[in-house]
């Protein structure tokens, strides 16, 4: 028969498993982010470049306007 406390300790080695695939997928979600938060800093600084780029433009189609 089926000790009470056997039963407890399968709940928690079962519980032990699960904090560990938890664990794990937090780590990756981790360096997922990390990842993209390095992609969205260069996607931020090629759009700032592209506004630079497009104000100078416009600033010499004024010119050329005037």
């Amino acid at each position: 028969m089926t000790e009470p406390t056997d039963i407890v300790l399968e709940h928690l080695r079962a519980i032990r498993g699960d904090l560990g695939e938890i664990k794990a997928d937090l780590i990756e979600i981790k360096a997922r982010l990390g990842h993209m938060e390095g992609l969205y800093a260069t996607l931020s600084g090629r759009m700032d470049r592209i506004v630079g780029d497009i104000q100078k433009i416009r600033k010499r189609l004024d010119l050329v306007d005037a």
